[in-house]
Protein backbone atom coordinates (compact mmCIF):
# COMPACT_ATOMS: atom_id res chain seq x y z
CA UNK A 1 0.00 0.00 0.00
CA UNK A 2 2.84 1.93 1.05
CA UNK A 3 4.41 1.60 -2.51
CA UNK A 4 2.06 2.20 -4.57
CA UNK A 5 1.18 5.37 -2.63
CA UNK A 6 5.21 6.75 -3.53
CA UNK A 7 4.58 5.34 -6.69
CA UNK A 8 1.20 7.33 -7.54
CA UNK A 9 2.92 10.41 -6.11
CA UNK A 10 6.09 9.61 -8.64
CA UNK A 11 3.84 9.31 -11.33
CA UNK A 12 2.17 12.98 -10.98
CA UNK A 13 4.95 14.74 -9.57
CA UNK A 14 4.46 17.49 -11.85
CA UNK A 15 1.08 18.23 -10.56
CA UNK A 16 1.85 17.75 -7.20
CA UNK A 17 4.85 20.35 -7.83
CA UNK A 18 2.64 22.89 -9.39
CA UNK A 19 0.02 22.68 -6.83
CA UNK A 20 3.29 22.96 -4.40
CA UNK A 21 4.12 26.02 -6.39
CA UNK A 22 1.23 27.88 -6.09
CA UNK A 23 1.09 27.61 -2.71
CA UNK A 24 4.70 28.96 -2.58
CA UNK A 25 3.73 31.79 -4.79
CA UNK A 26 1.01 32.66 -2.58
CA UNK A 27 2.95 32.97 0.61
CA UNK A 28 5.59 34.90 -1.17
CA UNK A 29 2.95 37.59 -2.73
CA UNK A 30 1.95 37.95 0.76
CA UNK A 31 5.05 38.48 2.29
CA UNK A 32 6.52 40.98 -0.34
CA UNK A 33 3.66 43.06 -0.21
CA UNK A 34 4.20 43.66 3.57
CA UNK A 35 7.16 44.34 3.25
CA UNK A 36 6.60 46.65 0.58
CA UNK A 37 4.08 48.36 2.19
CA UNK A 38 6.19 48.50 4.78
CA UNK A 39 8.73 50.50 3.41
CA UNK A 40 10.92 47.94 1.82
CA UNK A 41 12.46 49.37 -2.38
CA UNK A 42 10.82 46.42 -4.74
CA UNK A 43 14.69 47.21 -5.91
CA UNK A 44 16.72 46.22 -3.17
CA UNK A 45 14.14 43.47 -2.29
CA UNK A 46 15.00 41.84 -5.47
CA UNK A 47 18.91 42.52 -4.81
CA UNK A 48 18.46 40.94 -1.96
CA UNK A 49 16.56 37.87 -2.80
CA UNK A 50 18.57 37.09 -6.39
CA UNK A 51 21.82 37.13 -3.94
CA UNK A 52 20.52 35.13 -1.19
CA UNK A 53 19.30 32.57 -3.82
CA UNK A 54 22.72 32.38 -5.59
CA UNK A 55 24.90 31.73 -2.25
CA UNK A 56 21.52 29.14 -1.52
CA UNK A 57 21.93 27.58 -4.71
CA UNK A 58 25.54 27.75 -4.99
CA UNK A 59 26.58 23.98 -2.90
CA UNK A 60 23.81 22.05 -5.28
CA UNK A 61 25.16 24.06 -8.35
CA UNK A 62 28.81 22.65 -7.03
CA UNK A 63 27.19 19.20 -6.77
CA UNK A 64 25.27 18.62 -9.90
CA UNK A 65 26.85 15.59 -11.57
CA UNK A 66 24.83 16.53 -14.63
CA UNK A 67 27.27 17.66 -17.86
CA UNK A 68 26.13 20.33 -20.31
CA UNK A 69 28.26 21.80 -23.15
CA UNK A 70 30.75 24.06 -21.67
CA UNK A 71 30.58 27.45 -20.92
CA UNK A 72 31.48 29.21 -24.00
CA UNK A 73 30.97 32.97 -24.53
CA UNK A 74 28.28 32.11 -26.38
CA UNK A 75 26.52 29.94 -24.35
CA UNK A 76 26.95 32.91 -21.50
CA UNK A 77 26.04 35.87 -23.12
CA UNK A 78 22.67 33.60 -24.30
CA UNK A 79 22.40 32.91 -20.13
CA UNK A 80 22.64 36.56 -19.22
CA UNK A 81 20.09 37.61 -21.55
CA UNK A 82 17.51 34.92 -20.63
CA UNK A 83 18.30 36.06 -16.89
CA UNK A 84 17.95 39.98 -17.55
CA UNK A 85 13.94 38.73 -19.36
CA UNK A 86 13.06 36.01 -16.83
CA UNK A 87 14.30 36.86 -13.40
CA UNK A 88 15.38 41.21 -13.61
CA UNK A 89 12.61 42.57 -15.79
CA UNK A 90 9.97 40.15 -14.52
CA UNK A 91 10.34 40.06 -11.02
CA UNK A 92 11.00 43.63 -11.02
CA UNK A 93 8.19 44.46 -12.76
CA UNK A 94 6.66 41.96 -10.64
CA UNK A 95 7.42 43.97 -6.98
CA UNK A 96 7.11 47.62 -7.87
CA UNK A 97 3.52 46.36 -9.52
CA UNK A 98 2.71 44.73 -5.81
CA UNK A 99 2.76 48.03 -4.18
CA UNK A 100 -0.02 49.78 -6.64
CA UNK A 101 -1.99 46.65 -6.07
CA UNK A 102 -3.00 43.63 -3.30
CA UNK A 103 -1.23 40.63 -2.66
CA UNK A 104 -4.38 38.58 -3.92
CA UNK A 105 -4.43 39.97 -7.40
CA UNK A 106 -0.67 38.85 -7.84
CA UNK A 107 -1.10 35.42 -6.80
CA UNK A 108 -4.33 35.71 -8.66
CA UNK A 109 -2.47 37.16 -12.31
CA UNK A 110 0.00 34.06 -12.11
CA UNK A 111 -2.78 31.79 -12.98
CA UNK A 112 -2.53 34.28 -16.40
CA UNK A 113 1.26 32.73 -17.12
CA UNK A 114 0.15 29.60 -18.77
CA UNK A 115 -2.25 31.31 -21.04
CA UNK A 116 0.25 34.13 -22.14
CA UNK A 117 3.32 30.83 -22.35
CA UNK A 118 0.69 29.05 -24.56
CA UNK A 119 -0.55 31.96 -26.86
CA UNK A 120 3.44 33.14 -27.40
CA UNK A 121 4.23 29.51 -27.75
CA UNK A 122 1.86 29.12 -30.45
CA UNK A 123 2.72 32.25 -32.50
CA UNK A 124 6.64 31.31 -32.20
CA UNK A 125 5.34 27.58 -33.43
CA UNK A 126 7.04 25.73 -30.78
CA UNK A 127 3.64 24.50 -29.57
CA UNK A 128 0.33 23.22 -32.12
CA UNK A 129 -2.81 22.27 -31.17
CA UNK A 130 -5.95 20.41 -32.29
CA UNK A 131 -9.13 21.38 -31.76
CA UNK A 132 -9.97 17.94 -33.03
CA UNK A 133 -8.72 16.64 -29.49
CA UNK A 134 -10.14 16.88 -26.31
CA UNK A 135 -6.58 18.38 -25.07
CA UNK A 136 -6.57 20.89 -27.27
CA UNK A 137 -9.75 22.15 -26.09
CA UNK A 138 -8.64 21.99 -22.71
CA UNK A 139 -6.12 24.09 -23.09
CA UNK A 140 -8.15 26.57 -25.07
CA UNK A 141 -10.31 26.98 -22.24
CA UNK A 142 -7.71 26.72 -19.43
CA UNK A 143 -6.30 29.77 -21.03
CA UNK A 144 -9.53 31.82 -21.79
CA UNK A 145 -10.68 31.06 -18.10
CA UNK A 146 -7.20 32.09 -17.03
CA UNK A 147 -7.44 35.50 -18.49
CA UNK A 148 -10.76 35.87 -18.00
CA UNK A 149 -10.18 35.24 -13.99
CA UNK A 150 -7.24 37.70 -14.17
CA UNK A 151 -9.98 40.83 -15.73
CA UNK A 152 -12.40 39.74 -12.79
CA UNK A 153 -9.94 40.37 -10.49
CA UNK A 154 -8.49 43.31 -12.16
CA UNK A 155 -11.77 45.64 -12.82
CA UNK A 156 -13.86 44.11 -9.70
CA UNK A 157 -13.40 46.06 -6.35
CA UNK A 158 -15.15 44.93 -3.61
CA UNK A 159 -14.59 46.56 0.40
CA UNK A 160 -11.40 46.49 2.16
CA UNK A 161 -10.83 43.54 4.71
CA UNK A 162 -7.87 44.53 6.91
CA UNK A 163 -7.60 41.44 9.27
CA UNK A 164 -3.85 41.04 9.79
CA UNK A 165 -1.51 43.89 10.91
CA UNK A 166 2.41 43.00 10.11
CA UNK A 167 3.15 45.84 12.87
CA UNK A 168 1.20 47.54 14.89
CA UNK A 169 3.94 50.64 14.50
CA UNK A 170 3.45 50.70 10.72
CA UNK A 171 -0.69 51.25 11.02
CA UNK A 172 0.16 54.74 8.86
CA UNK A 173 2.06 53.23 6.14
CA UNK A 174 -0.86 50.32 5.73
CA UNK A 175 -3.02 53.50 5.38
CA UNK A 176 -1.52 54.77 3.21
CA UNK A 177 -1.18 51.39 0.86
CA UNK A 178 -4.60 50.92 1.02
CA UNK A 179 -5.37 54.51 -0.43
CA UNK A 180 -2.98 53.78 -3.01
CA UNK A 181 -5.23 50.89 -4.29
CA UNK A 182 -8.40 53.41 -4.40
CA UNK A 183 -6.39 55.70 -7.07
CA UNK A 184 -8.05 54.64 -10.32
CA UNK A 185 -4.49 55.73 -12.37
CA UNK A 186 -1.86 53.41 -9.58
CA UNK A 187 -4.34 50.45 -10.20
CA UNK A 188 -4.08 50.59 -13.10
CA UNK A 189 -0.38 51.15 -13.57
CA UNK A 190 0.00 48.39 -11.00
CA UNK A 191 -2.33 46.12 -13.72
CA UNK A 192 -0.12 47.26 -16.87
CA UNK A 193 2.89 46.30 -14.80
CA UNK A 194 1.86 42.90 -13.49
CA UNK A 195 0.79 41.44 -16.81
CA UNK A 196 3.80 42.40 -18.11
CA UNK A 197 6.05 40.77 -15.52
CA UNK A 198 3.96 37.98 -16.20
CA UNK A 199 4.64 38.22 -20.03
CA UNK A 200 8.59 38.13 -19.02
CA UNK A 201 8.41 35.66 -17.46
CA UNK A 202 6.19 33.59 -19.94
CA UNK A 203 8.83 34.38 -22.27
CA UNK A 204 11.47 33.01 -19.66
CA UNK A 205 9.71 29.55 -19.55
CA UNK A 206 9.86 29.20 -23.43
CA UNK A 207 13.53 30.83 -23.96
CA UNK A 208 13.99 28.10 -20.55
CA UNK A 209 13.37 25.09 -23.03
CA UNK A 210 16.29 26.15 -25.55
CA UNK A 211 18.72 26.72 -22.81
CA UNK A 212 17.88 23.46 -20.99
CA UNK A 213 18.96 21.48 -23.93
CA UNK A 214 22.05 23.09 -24.74
CA UNK A 215 22.77 23.00 -20.74
CA UNK A 216 20.83 21.01 -18.90
CA UNK A 217 22.81 21.23 -15.62
CA UNK A 218 19.67 22.60 -13.95
CA UNK A 219 21.21 23.52 -10.70
CA UNK A 220 24.14 25.28 -12.63
CA UNK A 221 21.87 27.33 -14.70
CA UNK A 222 19.52 28.53 -12.68
CA UNK A 223 22.35 29.70 -10.06
CA UNK A 224 24.11 30.81 -12.95
CA UNK A 225 20.70 33.06 -13.45
CA UNK A 226 20.19 34.04 -10.20
CA UNK A 227 24.07 35.31 -10.23
CA UNK A 228 23.38 37.11 -13.30
CA UNK A 229 19.92 39.02 -12.29
CA UNK A 230 21.86 40.10 -9.03
CA UNK A 231 24.30 41.81 -11.23
CA UNK A 232 21.69 43.47 -13.15
CA UNK A 233 19.45 44.46 -10.41
CA UNK A 234 21.90 45.71 -8.55
CA UNK A 235 22.86 48.30 -11.23
CA UNK A 236 18.97 49.15 -11.53
CA UNK A 237 19.07 49.55 -7.86
CA UNK A 238 21.80 51.69 -7.55
CA UNK A 239 19.96 53.96 -10.32
CA UNK A 240 16.67 53.97 -8.96
CA UNK A 241 17.45 54.29 -5.22
CA UNK A 242 20.50 56.63 -3.88
CA UNK A 243 19.66 56.42 -0.07
CA UNK A 244 21.91 54.19 1.91
CA UNK A 245 19.56 53.93 4.65
CA UNK A 246 17.27 51.68 2.16
CA UNK A 247 19.65 49.26 2.29
CA UNK A 248 19.70 47.97 5.75
CA UNK A 249 17.89 45.41 6.48
CA UNK A 250 16.56 44.70 10.47
CA UNK A 251 15.20 41.57 12.22
CA UNK A 252 11.40 42.64 10.64
CA UNK A 253 9.47 41.93 8.26
CA UNK A 254 11.95 42.79 5.31
CA UNK A 255 14.13 40.00 6.25
CA UNK A 256 11.30 37.53 7.15
CA UNK A 257 10.04 37.87 3.42
CA UNK A 258 13.37 37.88 1.98
CA UNK A 259 14.38 34.61 4.05
CA UNK A 260 11.28 33.12 2.95
CA UNK A 261 11.49 33.94 -0.74
CA UNK A 262 14.99 32.22 -1.23
CA UNK A 263 14.66 29.09 1.28
CA UNK A 264 11.14 28.22 -0.66
CA UNK A 265 12.76 28.98 -4.11
CA UNK A 266 16.10 26.86 -3.39
CA UNK A 267 13.17 23.69 -2.09
CA UNK A 268 11.37 24.36 -5.40
CA UNK A 269 14.63 23.69 -7.18
CA UNK A 270 16.13 20.96 -5.29
CA UNK A 271 12.81 18.80 -5.28
CA UNK A 272 11.60 19.01 -8.37
CA UNK A 273 14.17 19.56 -10.69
Amino acid sequence: MKSSSVCCVAKNRAYVAMIFTQFVYAGMALLSKAAIANGMNPYVFVVYRQAFASLALSPFAFFDCKQGAPLSYNLLSKIFLVSLVGLTLSSNLYYVAINYTSATFAAATTNTIPAITFIMALTIRVESISVKHMHGIAKILGSVLSLCGAITFALVKGPSIAFINWHTSNQQNVSHSIAALHSKGDQIKGVIMMLSANTAWSLWLILQGFIVKEYPAKFRLTTLQCFFSCIQTIVLAVTAERNPSAWKLGWDIHLLSVVYCVCFYAILVFTFS
